[in-house]
Protein backbone atom coordinates (compact mmCIF):
# COMPACT_ATOMS: atom_id res chain seq x y z
CA UNK A 1 0.00 0.00 0.00
CA UNK A 2 3.13 2.32 -0.38
CA UNK A 3 5.12 2.14 -3.38
CA UNK A 4 2.98 -0.17 -6.28
CA UNK A 5 5.07 -3.37 -6.08
CA UNK A 6 7.15 -3.39 -2.93
CA UNK A 7 6.20 -5.54 -0.46
CA UNK A 8 4.37 -4.13 3.11
CA UNK A 9 5.75 -7.12 5.49
CA UNK A 10 8.09 -9.97 4.99
CA UNK A 11 7.11 -12.92 5.37
CA UNK A 12 9.47 -13.56 8.83
CA UNK A 13 7.97 -10.71 10.21
CA UNK A 14 4.18 -12.18 9.92
CA UNK A 15 5.34 -15.31 11.21
CA UNK A 16 6.45 -13.69 14.28
CA UNK A 17 3.95 -12.13 15.00
CA UNK A 18 0.58 -14.46 14.23
CA UNK A 19 0.17 -15.91 17.58
CA UNK A 20 0.13 -12.04 19.40
CA UNK A 21 -1.95 -11.15 16.47
CA UNK A 22 -4.52 -14.22 17.45
CA UNK A 23 -4.09 -13.60 20.88
CA UNK A 24 -4.85 -10.16 20.46
CA UNK A 25 -7.94 -10.03 17.96
CA UNK A 26 -11.22 -9.00 19.88
CA UNK A 27 -12.93 -12.79 19.40
CA UNK A 28 -16.47 -11.67 20.21
CA UNK A 29 -16.35 -9.60 17.21
CA UNK A 30 -16.02 -12.49 15.47
CA UNK A 31 -18.87 -14.23 16.81
CA UNK A 32 -20.89 -11.23 16.71
CA UNK A 33 -20.43 -11.54 12.83
CA UNK A 34 -20.35 -15.41 12.33
CA UNK A 35 -24.02 -15.10 13.85
CA UNK A 36 -25.52 -12.54 11.91
CA UNK A 37 -23.81 -14.20 8.45
CA UNK A 38 -25.69 -16.60 6.77
CA UNK A 39 -23.82 -19.83 4.29
CA UNK A 40 -22.72 -19.99 1.85
CA UNK A 41 -20.16 -17.37 3.07
CA UNK A 42 -18.18 -15.28 0.60
CA UNK A 43 -14.95 -13.67 2.36
CA UNK A 44 -12.80 -11.56 0.99
CA UNK A 45 -9.93 -11.08 2.93
CA UNK A 46 -7.56 -7.76 1.65
CA UNK A 47 -3.57 -7.59 2.40
CA UNK A 48 -4.06 -11.05 3.49
CA UNK A 49 -0.27 -11.23 3.85
CA UNK A 50 0.73 -15.22 4.79
CA UNK A 51 -2.79 -15.96 5.42
CA UNK A 52 -2.83 -15.68 9.43
CA UNK A 53 -6.37 -13.96 9.17
CA UNK A 54 -7.81 -16.76 7.80
CA UNK A 55 -6.19 -19.12 9.52
CA UNK A 56 -7.62 -17.38 12.68
CA UNK A 57 -11.26 -16.73 11.44
CA UNK A 58 -11.93 -19.45 9.06
CA UNK A 59 -13.10 -21.90 12.17
CA UNK A 60 -15.20 -19.29 13.55
CA UNK A 61 -17.52 -18.34 10.77
CA UNK A 62 -20.07 -21.09 9.60
CA UNK A 63 -20.07 -23.23 6.43
CA UNK A 64 -19.60 -23.90 3.71
CA UNK A 65 -16.75 -20.64 3.04
CA UNK A 66 -15.09 -19.58 -0.22
CA UNK A 67 -12.38 -16.97 0.36
CA UNK A 68 -10.70 -14.59 -1.63
CA UNK A 69 -7.17 -14.08 -0.92
CA UNK A 70 -6.04 -10.54 -1.78
CA UNK A 71 -2.39 -9.27 -1.87
CA UNK A 72 -0.17 -6.87 -3.73
CA UNK A 73 2.50 -9.98 -3.57
CA UNK A 74 3.01 -13.32 -4.97
CA UNK A 75 5.14 -14.80 -2.39
CA UNK A 76 2.77 -13.72 0.69
CA UNK A 77 -0.02 -15.16 -1.31
CA UNK A 78 0.98 -18.47 -2.15
CA UNK A 79 2.04 -18.91 1.42
CA UNK A 80 -1.91 -17.88 2.24
CA UNK A 81 -3.06 -20.26 -0.80
CA UNK A 82 -1.26 -23.27 1.19
CA UNK A 83 -2.69 -22.90 4.42
CA UNK A 84 -6.07 -21.24 3.22
CA UNK A 85 -8.36 -22.93 0.82
CA UNK A 86 -9.07 -19.81 -0.96
CA UNK A 87 -8.16 -17.89 -5.09
CA UNK A 88 -5.44 -15.85 -4.69
CA UNK A 89 -5.84 -12.19 -6.34
CA UNK A 90 -3.26 -10.94 -7.10
CA UNK A 91 -3.66 -6.63 -6.77
CA UNK A 92 -3.64 -3.25 -4.99
CA UNK A 93 -6.06 -2.44 -3.02
CA UNK A 94 -6.82 0.83 -5.54
CA UNK A 95 -8.12 -2.07 -8.39
CA UNK A 96 -10.90 -3.07 -6.08
CA UNK A 97 -13.78 -1.65 -7.22
CA UNK A 98 -17.16 -4.12 -6.82
CA UNK A 99 -17.69 -6.48 -4.13
CA UNK A 100 -20.73 -7.66 -4.99
CA UNK A 101 -22.15 -11.41 -3.84
CA UNK A 102 -19.21 -11.04 -1.29
CA UNK A 103 -20.50 -11.79 2.33
CA UNK A 104 -17.40 -10.93 4.57
CA UNK A 105 -14.91 -8.49 3.82
CA UNK A 106 -11.84 -8.74 6.70
CA UNK A 107 -8.21 -7.69 6.92
CA UNK A 108 -5.56 -7.58 9.67
CA UNK A 109 -3.54 -4.32 10.21
CA UNK A 110 -4.39 -2.84 6.97
CA UNK A 111 -6.31 0.44 7.43
CA UNK A 112 -3.31 2.06 9.28
CA UNK A 113 -1.53 1.93 5.94
CA UNK A 114 -4.47 3.87 4.09
CA UNK A 115 -5.65 7.25 3.72
CA UNK A 116 -8.66 8.65 4.63
CA UNK A 117 -10.21 8.66 1.57
CA UNK A 118 -9.28 5.13 0.84
CA UNK A 119 -10.95 3.76 3.91
CA UNK A 120 -13.87 5.86 2.65
CA UNK A 121 -14.17 4.43 -0.24
CA UNK A 122 -13.33 0.89 1.07
CA UNK A 123 -16.53 1.70 3.25
CA UNK A 124 -18.39 2.65 0.82
CA UNK A 125 -17.62 -0.25 -1.52
CA UNK A 126 -19.01 -3.05 1.88
CA UNK A 127 -21.67 -1.28 2.43
CA UNK A 128 -23.25 -0.93 -1.47
CA UNK A 129 -22.84 -4.94 -1.68
CA UNK A 130 -24.46 -5.31 1.48
CA UNK A 131 -21.22 -7.43 2.80
CA UNK A 132 -20.37 -7.03 6.48
CA UNK A 133 -16.82 -5.60 7.20
CA UNK A 134 -14.54 -6.97 10.21
CA UNK A 135 -11.57 -4.91 10.01
CA UNK A 136 -8.78 -6.20 12.68
CA UNK A 137 -5.28 -4.75 14.49
CA UNK A 138 -5.82 -1.22 13.41
CA UNK A 139 -3.16 0.59 15.37
CA UNK A 140 -4.23 2.98 18.03
CA UNK A 141 -0.74 4.66 19.44
CA UNK A 142 0.74 5.81 22.97
CA UNK A 143 2.74 1.98 23.31
CA UNK A 144 2.87 1.49 26.73
CA UNK A 145 6.07 -0.01 28.30
CA UNK A 146 6.47 -1.44 31.93
CA UNK A 147 8.37 -0.14 34.14
CA UNK A 148 8.06 2.76 32.27
CA UNK A 149 11.07 5.38 31.54
CA UNK A 150 10.96 9.17 31.10
CA UNK A 151 11.70 8.61 27.50
CA UNK A 152 9.00 6.64 26.44
CA UNK A 153 6.59 9.18 25.80
CA UNK A 154 9.02 11.05 23.27
CA UNK A 155 9.39 7.78 21.20
CA UNK A 156 5.34 6.96 21.35
CA UNK A 157 4.70 10.42 20.12
CA UNK A 158 7.36 10.39 17.42
CA UNK A 159 6.40 6.68 16.23
CA UNK A 160 2.97 7.92 16.14
CA UNK A 161 3.56 11.08 14.22
CA UNK A 162 5.39 8.50 12.01
CA UNK A 163 2.80 6.54 11.52
CA UNK A 164 1.04 9.42 10.01
CA UNK A 165 3.61 10.70 7.84
CA UNK A 166 3.16 11.10 4.03
CA UNK A 167 4.40 8.45 1.77
CA UNK A 168 4.45 8.72 -2.43
CA UNK A 169 1.60 11.96 -1.53
CA UNK A 170 -0.46 9.38 0.26
CA UNK A 171 -0.81 10.94 4.07
CA UNK A 172 -1.26 7.61 5.92
CA UNK A 173 -3.72 7.34 8.56
CA UNK A 174 -1.72 5.59 11.37
CA UNK A 175 -3.48 5.76 14.90
CA UNK A 176 -6.27 7.95 13.26
CA UNK A 177 -7.67 4.61 11.12
CA UNK A 178 -9.71 2.85 13.32
CA UNK A 179 -11.92 5.99 14.62
CA UNK A 180 -11.66 7.40 10.83
CA UNK A 181 -13.13 4.03 9.19
CA UNK A 182 -15.81 3.48 12.05
CA UNK A 183 -16.97 7.36 11.45
CA UNK A 184 -16.90 6.15 7.41
CA UNK A 185 -19.38 3.23 8.18
CA UNK A 186 -21.46 4.97 10.22
CA UNK A 187 -22.12 7.80 7.66
CA UNK A 188 -23.25 5.23 5.38
CA UNK A 189 -26.01 3.70 7.77
CA UNK A 190 -23.97 0.63 9.38
CA UNK A 191 -24.28 -0.82 12.68
CA UNK A 192 -20.56 -0.38 14.20
CA UNK A 193 -19.18 -2.04 16.79
CA UNK A 194 -15.64 -1.81 17.69
CA UNK A 195 -13.25 -3.45 20.49
CA UNK A 196 -10.02 -3.07 21.81
CA UNK A 197 -7.08 -6.06 20.61
CA UNK A 198 -3.51 -4.77 22.22
CA UNK A 199 -0.43 -6.62 22.00
CA UNK A 200 0.59 -7.65 24.75
CA UNK A 201 4.20 -8.20 25.01
CA UNK A 202 7.43 -9.35 27.20
CA UNK A 203 8.63 -12.71 28.23
CA UNK A 204 5.73 -14.58 26.40
CA UNK A 205 6.78 -13.51 22.76
CA UNK A 206 10.57 -12.21 23.81
CA UNK A 207 11.74 -12.05 20.00
CA UNK A 208 8.31 -10.56 18.53
CA UNK A 209 9.38 -8.21 21.63
CA UNK A 210 12.82 -7.42 20.78
CA UNK A 211 11.83 -6.57 17.06
CA UNK A 212 8.96 -4.76 18.11
CA UNK A 213 10.95 -2.61 19.83
CA UNK A 214 13.80 -1.90 17.68
CA UNK A 215 11.34 -1.26 15.11
CA UNK A 216 9.71 1.34 17.51
CA UNK A 217 12.61 2.67 17.98
CA UNK A 218 14.04 3.55 14.81
CA UNK A 219 11.10 5.03 13.12
CA UNK A 220 10.54 7.44 15.93
CA UNK A 221 14.36 8.35 15.59
CA UNK A 222 13.42 8.76 11.90
CA UNK A 223 10.32 10.99 12.36
CA UNK A 224 12.69 12.11 15.08
CA UNK A 225 16.75 12.48 14.89
CA UNK A 226 17.35 14.43 18.11
CA UNK A 227 16.03 11.25 19.99
CA UNK A 228 18.93 9.48 18.23
CA UNK A 229 21.16 9.66 20.94
CA UNK A 230 19.28 8.42 23.81
CA UNK A 231 18.12 6.01 21.72
CA UNK A 232 21.24 3.73 21.91
CA UNK A 233 21.66 3.09 25.20
CA UNK A 234 17.97 3.07 25.81
CA UNK A 235 17.75 0.01 23.85
CA UNK A 236 20.33 -0.92 25.49
CA UNK A 237 18.50 -1.35 28.81
CA UNK A 238 15.28 -2.21 27.33
CA UNK A 239 16.60 -5.46 26.01
CA UNK A 240 18.34 -5.96 29.29
CA UNK A 241 14.81 -5.93 31.09
CA UNK A 242 13.25 -7.91 28.56
CA UNK A 243 16.48 -10.97 28.53
CA UNK A 244 15.55 -10.50 32.74
CA UNK A 245 12.52 -11.02 32.35
CA UNK A 246 10.86 -7.53 33.68
CA UNK A 247 10.26 -5.90 30.30
CA UNK A 248 5.95 -5.86 29.48
CA UNK A 249 4.82 -3.66 26.84
CA UNK A 250 0.95 -3.09 25.66
CA UNK A 251 0.35 -1.62 21.94
CA UNK A 252 -2.60 -0.35 21.32
CA UNK A 253 -5.19 -1.46 18.39
CA UNK A 254 -8.84 -1.78 17.84
CA UNK A 255 -10.61 -4.07 15.91
CA UNK A 256 -14.20 -2.82 14.04
CA UNK A 257 -17.40 -4.17 13.13
CA UNK A 258 -19.49 -3.11 10.29
CA UNK A 259 -23.20 -5.03 9.81
CA UNK A 260 -25.63 -3.86 7.55
CA UNK A 261 -27.87 -2.39 8.81
CA UNK A 262 -31.05 -4.23 9.74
Amino acid sequence: MSTPGSPVCEPDWLALREPADAEARAADLAALVAARLEPPLVVRDLGCGSGSMGRWLAPRLPRPQRWYLHDRDPRLLALAAASVPGEPVEGELSELTDLAGTSLVTCSALLDLLTAEEVAQLARLCVDAGAAALFTLSVTGGARLDPAEPLDGDLAAAFDAHQRRVVAGRRLLGPDAGAVAAEAFRVLGAEVTTGPSPWRLGPGHPELTEEWLRGWIAAACEQEPGLAADAGPYLRRRLAALAAGALRAEVGHVDLLALPAT
